[in-house]
C-alpha cells in the first residue's frame, strides 16, 4: 500500500499523519507530526484472545528518545532506563480516553506504542502522541468506537489558548488536555490557578470544539489507508443464565444495604459463591453454565440493580443522598518528630499525610526532553494492599499511584509559595491507609493540611472530592463523594480540587459516549459545594499555616551580601566555607548574586553560622569599637586583625598616650587588644586606635 498523508492547522502548528509508511508490519501505524515534534505511533493486536484471560489486556506504552532533542541520556548506561514520571503519565493520558471505546467482550491483547523521535523543546509531546495513537487505531481495523482527539488548552489575558508551547504555559492560567470523540468528551485532565468553575467548563467546551479538526482529518485517513475491519460479534447474552441469576436479586439488594464496605463485600461473595454452586455445573458437563459466565451475570446484576436504585432516587449504597459528603475527621500534628502530619479521614477512605522540608540542595533532578531542571516539589502517594484489606507484593509505584500522586500534587501547586519567598525544598508523602472511593482527593485535603502544619506559607487551604455520575437514557444522576463501588459501577471519574477562591485541578474520566454540557455543569456545581463544605470541615482544626516552620525543621535564614564578598566566604579552594560548615554543623549555599543560605538542624548552629557569615562580609566602621588581635608588628606601628581577613593599621602614635619610642614595649604578637576604627579610606585601608578607646566608649 502506498503512504497515505493529512495534514491540518491545529492552533499555531502545522499537523501531520501519515499512515502505510513506516512499521508497515505492526496492525497499524501512523507518524504524527505536530510542527516539529514527530511520534511514531503503532498498535498489534494479537490475532485471537487468551482463553486464560478473562480481561480486556490493553496496554499503552509512550516513550521519549533523548535522540529526539540531540541529547545523551545520563547514568552509567548512557541508554534510557525505565520509564520516567512523566512518561507513565503520558501512558496513561492516552489509555484513559481509548480504554472505553473498545467493545464488550473483546479480550485480545492490544499494545499501542507512541515513540518520540523528533522533540521541539517548547512543545509537551502527549497531545501528537494521543492523536497519533487514535489514528494508528482508527487504520488498524481493530474494533474501536473512535475515533478520538486531544487538544492543550491554556487561559491568558480572559481567552483560551489552543495548543500552547511550555514557555506560554509558564504564564497561563490553566494547563488543560481534554480528550473526546466527535460527540462527546472522555477524558479531562488540567491544573489552574484558582480558576471558577464556568472558566473550567468553558475550557472543556473549547477544546473539544477546536479538536474536531483533528477528528475529521483521522476519519479521512482511515477512509484512504484503513484496512479491512475485524470480524468482531460480541458474546450473545445467554437469556436463560440470566434470568436465573435474577432469581437472587432480592438477596443482592439486601446485601448492598450493609454500610460497611467489608462486611458488604463478604455478603456480596458469600451470596455469588452461593449463586455459582446453584447455577453452574462442577463437573464441566452440559448440566449448567460455565464458572466464568455465572460470575459475569452476576456482576450485571449487581451493576443494574445498585444503578437502578440510584436513579430512583433511593438511598446510596451507605445510605446518603446524591449530595452529601461523607463524614469527615481530621488530626493535624499526628507523628512527633515529623515537619508536619496531618490524619485525614472521609468515610472509610483515610490518609496519613506527612510534610518534610529539606535544603534547596534536595530538589529532585528532573531529566526530560525540555532540558534538565530542579523540582523542589514532591508528592509521593503509596497505595498499599492491607488498605482496602488485601495482603500483596510491595514494590515500586505502579502507574495508578503516581498518576494519583501527580493529581494531588497538581491540586497543591498553585497555592505553594514561591522558592523566593520559601526557599526550601518540600516533600510531601501521603500513605493510604484506608480507601473506599477518592483516595487521591484525600490525599488533596492532607498534604494542604500537613504542609500547613509544618508552617510552609500556604496561600490557601485546598481540598478536593470525587463525583460519580449514572446515567441510562435520558436519566441521570451526578453523586457527590463516590465510594469506591459506584466508581466501578458507574459512568464517570470527575475529580475537582481546589480553595473557596477557585479551582486548582480537575480529573475527568467517562465510560460511556453522551456526557453532556448540562451534566458537567451540574456535577462542577455540585463539587463546589461538596468543597466549600470539606474546607470548612478543614478550616475547624487548621485554617492557615503556622507562623514558624516546626522546630524539627532545618532552620533556614537568608543573608544579601555584596556579591564581591562571595569569594571571602568561600575562601581559598573552600577552605573558609568548609571552616563554617565544619564548626557550626550548618549547609551554607552561596550564589553569585551575593545570597546566601544558611540552613542548620537548630537555630543555635543556624545562629552561630550567621554570625561567621557576618563576621566575614562585615566592613569595618568608623567609631566602632572592637577587640583584635595582634597579627604583626612593624617600627611604625601593628596591623590588628579586627574582622576575618580584615587588619588595620594601629600606628606607633595611637598606641598610647605617652609617647612611644618602641612598639614591641607595648604590644605582643597575638595579643589581643581593644582598638577603635578612626577611618577607612578608598582602598579599604582601616586606621585604628588604642589612645582614643576611651573616648569613644563615653560617647
Amino acid at each position: 500500500m502506498s503512504p497515505v498523508r493529512k495534514e491540518f492547522q491545529f492552533g499555531e502548528h502545522r499537523v501531520v499523519l501519515e499512515a502505510n509508511k513506516i512499521a508497515k508490519q505492526a496492525t497499524g501505524s501512523v507518524m504524527a507530526s505536530m510542527g516539529d515534534t514527530v511520534v511514531l505511533c503503532t498498535v498489534v493486536a494479537a490475532p485471537s484472545p487468551n482463553p486464560a484471560q478473562d480481561f480486556f489486556p490493553l496496554t499503552v506504552n509512550y516513550q521519549e528518545k533523548f535522540y529526539s532533542v540531540g541529547k545523551i541520556p545520563g547514568g552509567f548506561l548512557r541508554r534510557e532506563g525505565r520509564p520516567s514520571d512523566k512518561e507513565t503519565l503520558t501512558s496513561r493520558l492516552i489509555d484513559r480516553p481509548i480504554r472505553p471505546l473498545f467493545p464488550k467482550g473483546f479480550m485480545n491483547a492490544v499494545q499501542v506504542i507512541a515513540t518520540v523521535m523528533s522533540a521541539d523543546r517548547d512543545m509537551d509531546p502527549d497531545v501528537i502522541a494521543m492523536i497519533g495513537s487514535s489514528a494508528a487505531l482508527a487504520v488498524s481495523g481493530i474494533p474501536f468506537a473512535g475515533p478520538i482527539a486531544a487538544a492543550r488548552v491554556g487561559f491568558s489575558d480572559g481567552r483560551y489558548l489552543l495548543n500552547p508551547g511550555i514557555e506560554a504555559l509558564s504564564s497561563s492560567a490553566l494547563n488543560m488536555v481534554v480528550a473526546g470523540t466527535e460527540s462527546a468528551v472522555l477524558m479531562v485532565e488540567s491544573e489552574a490557578k484558582e480558576l471558577s468553575e464556568d472558566q473550567m467548563l468553558g475550557g472543556v467546551l473549547y477544546g473539544h470544539m477546536e479538536m474536531q479538526k483533528a477528528i475529521s482529518a483521522i476519519k479521512e485517513l482511515a477512509a484512504e489507508a484503513g484496512k479491512t475491519p475485524w470480524d468482531f460479534e460480541p458474546p450473545a447474552v445467554d437469556a436463560a443464565l440470566a434470568e436465573g441469576v435474577a432469581q437472587f436479586g432480592e438477596r443482592l439488594q439486601e446485601a448492598y444495604r450493609v454500610t460497611n464496605k467489608q462486611q458488604r463485600q463478604q455478603a456480596v461473595r458469600a451470596l455469588r459463591d452461593d449463586v455459582v454452586a446453584q447455577l453452574a455445573d462442577a463437573d464441566g458437563g452440559d448440566n449448567g453454565a460455565e464458572k466464568g459466565d455465572v460470575v459475569d451475570a452476576f456482576h450485571k446484576l449487581e451493576k443494574q440493580l445498585v444503578r437502578e436504585s440510584i436513579l430512583d432516587g433511593q438511598p446510596r449504597i451507605d445510605g446518603r443522598d446524591t449530595k452529601t459528603v461523607r463524614p469527615i475527621s481530621v488530626e493535624v500534628g499526628v507523628l512527633p518528630k515529623t515537619h508536619g502530619s496531618a490524619l485525614f479521614q472521609r468515610g472509610e477512605t483515610q490518609a496519613i499525610v506527612v510534610a518534610t522540608l529539606g535544603t534547596l540542595r534536595d530538589a529532585k533532578l528532573v531529566e526530560g526532553l525540555d532540558g534538565t531542571f530542579k523540582d523542589n516539589f514532591m508528592l509521593h502517594y503509596n497505595f498499599p494492599p492491607y488498605s482496602v484489606g488485601e495482603e500483596g507484593f510491595l514494590g515500586g509505584p505502579k502507574r495508578r499511584e503516581i498518576g494519583h500522586g501527580n493529581l494531588a500534587r497538581r491540586g497543591i501547586a498553585a497555592c505553594l509559595p514561591s522558592e523566593e519567598d520559601f526557599p526550601y525544598t518540600v516533600r510531601v508523602v501521603s500513605e493510604i491507609t484506608e480507601s473506599n472511593g477518592s483516595s487521591s482527593m484525600a490525599s488533596v485535603c492532607g498534604s494542604s493540611l500537613a504542609l500547613m502544619d509544618a508552617g510552609v506559607p500556604m496561600k490557601a487551604p485546598v481540598a478536593g472530592v470525587a463525583m460519580g455520575l449514572v446515567k441510562e437514557g435520558e436519566r441521570y444522576a451526578v453523586l457527590t463523594d463516590i465510594l469506591g463501588d459506584e466508581d466501578h459501577l458507574g459512568d464517570m471519574d470527575f475529580k475537582v480540587a481546589g480553595t473557596a477562591a477557585g479551582v486548582t485541578a480537575l480529573q475527568m474520566d467517562i465510560k460511556i459516549d453522551g456526557i453532556t454540557e448540562q451534566i458537567m455543569e451540574a456535577a462542577l456545581a455540585q463539587a463546589l459545594e461538596a468543597r466549600l463544605h470539606i474546607l470548612g470541615e478543614m478550616n475547624d482544626v487548621l485554617a492557615a499555616s503556622r507562623a514558624t516552620v516546626s522546630d524539627n525543621a532545618p532552620s533556614m535564614v537568608v543573608l544579601k551580601v555584596d556579591p564581591d564578598k562571595i569569594r571571602d566566604i568561600i575562601g581559598k579552594g573552600g577552605a573558609t566555607i568548609r571552616s563554617i560548615v565544619d564548626e557550626t554543623g550548618a549547609e551554607v549555599d552561596v550564589e553569585d548574586d551575593g545570597t546566601v543560605r544558611i540552613y542548620a538542624e537548630d537555630r543555635a548552629a543556624g545562629q552561630a553560622a550567621v554570625a561567621r557569615v557576618q563576621e566575614i562580609t562585615a566592613e569595618a566602621e568608623v567609631g566602632k569599637i572592637y577587640r583584635g588581635r595582634v597579627a604583626s608588628i612593624v617600627d611604625y606601628g601593628a596591623f590588628v586583625n579586627i574582622l576575618p581577613g580584615k587588619d588595620g593599621l594601629l600606628h606607633i602614635s595611637q598606641i598610647a598616650k605617652e609617647r612611644v619610642e618602641k612598639v614591641s614595649d607595648y604590644l605582643q604578637e597575638g595579643q589581643e587588644v581593644e582598638v577603635v576604627c578612626l577611618d577607612t579610606d578608598q582602598r579599604g585601608r582601616i586606621k585604628l586606635s588604642m589612645k582614643e578607646v576611651q573616648n569613644y566608649a563615653t560617647n
